[in-house]
């Protein structure tokens, strides 16, 4: 016990000698394999706290504490099978908790038995009386209905999910989300009237949802995933949205869905009509909003054309075409603010940047305080080459507002990006405070600017920090998926908790990691791979070619540094090395690849030094 006070402390190796010296005293004590269990949980030694727990529940089996923390490290480790076995052990020995049932059916389900998960949830419900749940328990109960419901979806028990929800429809508080599984139900059933229903129920209580227009498309049979449609579904799409856009004056949804499908001189009608209220309104993102547009081929001449017309119209009478209403001034400040971004975008691939300058510096002699109009320009001259003077630019938006932080995170990135890392770092800790941490997850983007940066100044060194910098960010978000496992089983929050597991398998597929593993490969492979006669194993396959191009440029780094080790011993002790076994048994699995990634990248780095 003074062992794991000792550990609150801070005191690793004190405790951990203390502990060792407990279990040598009484090597049968399952209180100290607990507590040696416990500290290798404190330091996030997960399979070492396990073989912990294992140990002190041989001399006690049936002690529920030890159980339930072994099964939390299991399901964190996706131990799925021993995770199953323990929560039956929790659950022979107490029946009468909610938590045991529902941690047993989870259980189940994550290891790929839904019907077994069903039957558990079955058994439950069987216990409970007819009068349940009391008024404070509605929530919960409703929440592990719905996930009953999702598990008989995902098994293809489509007729018996819809008869459960439609039984437990009083006992279920989330309307919107009753809703929504409702409809996913009868989509997959093929009821597409009953569908059509439910979505422009769903278009009520939300019509600024893309998903329920979608599903709408669907369900009328309008719908294609590659976006293109004949002559016919155009025409009647038209008369679909333009009911919805008068059902719903309010949604800027169903005036901006239009936009992907129609052509010519009705897109033309439907993008003036779209663009008017928000130039009046001085909507600084409606760039953004339109920039998808720019990939249908002809869209983008056709937008210039509108917003030429509406610059001339609004210069020469101060009404757009066709209106006798006077606009505000500012409604030319905002068509030559969306003129510059369209024609920095459109005439990129042309190099023809000057035009957009000319358009953004008009918008900047009408109104001079206006700071997006100074951000814009420095995009513009980013994009043109001009890197020193886009961070120029940002700068001084940056100073016309000094309390905006995202206008001084956007000064910072122009300055890495123009290699002013010294002064990126002096604007960067403006918007720090004493005490705060320095590894927030929010500085990912500035450690990859960073890291870029520094590799193109040939710091190596430095650059290497801030890769690895954010590689410590997804280990600090695998890790903060713990204090989960036994939260949601307690609040009921199942689906929720399944889609974080989920998403938690797939966290190292994501961008920003793999674009840190690309900048860190980066710095081994120039003078490395050279005149090398790689070897990959048949046997590790990737449908993704980039990451297959991953897997084999950091497999053939570590072949490079193991073959010019002369020393045997050093080549036992990196083929025994955990992240070496960690990546060879985990590249087979696709669904572990970010994991079989994670663990080649730690290799090179270990090998580098």
């Amino acid at each position: 016990m003074k062992g794991l006070t000792l550990n609150c402390l801070d005191r690793k190796s004190e405790a951990y000698e203390l502990v060792r010296r407990g279990l040598k005293n009484d090597l049968k004590s399952h209180v100290c394999w607990h507590v040696y269990g416990l500290l290798y949980r404190s330091d996030r030694e997960y399979r070492e706290a396990i073989k912990c727990y294992r140990n002190a529940l041989r001399i006690d089996p049936d002690n529920i504490e030890i159980l339930r923390d072994l099964s939390l490290l299991q399901a964190q480790m996706r131990d799925l099978t021993g995770f199953v076995e323990t929560r039956q052990q929790l659950l022979a020995l107490k029946p009468n908790h909610r938590t045991n049932w529902i941690g047993f059916a989870v259980a189940h389900h994550l290891n790929s038995n839904c019907s077994k998960a069903i039957d558990i949830l079955d058994a439950y419900e069987g216990t409970l009386e007819d009068d349940y749940p009391p008024e404070n328990e509605r929530c919960e109960h409703g929440e592990m209905l719905l996930y009953k419901v999702s598990l008989l979806e995902e098994c293809g028990l489509l007729d018996r999910a819809l008869d459960e929800i439609y039984k437990k429809e009083a006992k279920i508080v989330d309307k919107l989300a009753f809703k929504e599984q409702l409809v996913s139900i009868l989509d997959k059933l093929g009821r597409v009237e009953d569908g059509e229903k439910l979505y422009r129920s769903l278009l009520l209580m939300n019509p600024d949802n893309y998903r329920y227009f979608v599903g709408l498309q669907k369900c009328l049979g309008l719908y294609s995933e590659i976006g293109q449609y004949t002559t016919e579904e155009i025409n009647q799409l038209d008369v679909l949205y333009k009911s919805l856009a008068e059902q719903y004056s309010w949604s800027y949804a169903a005036k901006r869905i239009p936009l992907d499908f129609l052509e010519g001189e009705k897109f033309h009608h439907a993008a003036d009509n779209y663009v008017r209220p928000l130039l009046t309104k001085g909507v600084p993102s409606l760039f953004s909003d339109l920039s998808p547009l720019y990939d249908h081929c002809g869209k983008a001449d056709i937008l210039e054309q509108l917003f030429v017309e509406l610059e001339t119209s609004v210069k020469s009478s101060g009404c757009f075409p066709g209106r006798d209403t006077k606009e505000p001034p500012s409604t030319l400040l905002w068509i030559l603010f969306l003129l510059s971004q369209h024609m920095s975008q459109h005439y990129e691939r042309r190099g023809q940047h000057d035009l957009a300058l000319v358009k953004i510096d008009e918008a900047i002699k009408h109104t001079p305080t206006v700071i997006d109009l100074y951000s814009i320009k420095g995009r513009i001259l980013k994009h043109a080459g001009d890197l020193v003077a886009a961070a120029s630019l940002a700068d001084e938006a940056r100073s016309m507002d000094l309390a905006d932080r995202y206008l001084n995170s956007e000064c910072v990135l122009r300055m890495l990006e123009a290699d002013q890392v010294g002064l990126a770092d002096k604007t960067a800790v403006l918007f720090t405070k004493d005490g705060d941490q320095h590894n927030n997850l929010h500085d990912m983007q500035y450690e990859l600017a960073s890291g870029e940066s520094y590799f193109r100044q040939g710091d190596l060194g430095r650059a290497l920090k801030k890769f690895l910098a954010v590689e410590k960010h997804y280990a600090d978000m695998t890790e903060d998926q713990f204090d989960f496992h036994s939260y949601c089983l307690r609040k009921m929050t199942l689906r929720a908790y399944v889609s974080m597991l989920k998403f938690q398998d797939q966290l190292h597929s994501h961008s920003y990691f793999h674009s840190a593993a690309t900048g860190a490969i980066r710095l081994h492979d120039v003078e490395l791979c050279v005149n090398i006669d790689f070897i990959r194993p048949n046997s590790w396959t990737n449908d993704d070619d980039d990451n297959g191009d991953m897997i084999d440029c950091l497999f053939n780094i570590y072949l490079i540094w193991f073959h010019n080790f002369e020393n045997k011993n050093t080549k036992k002790k990196f083929l025994e090395d955990k992240w070496f076994r960690t990546s060879r048994t985990m590249i087979n699995d696709p669904m572990s690849f970010g994991h079989a990634l994670k663990a080649l990248i730690i290799l090179s780095f270990q090998a580098s030094f």
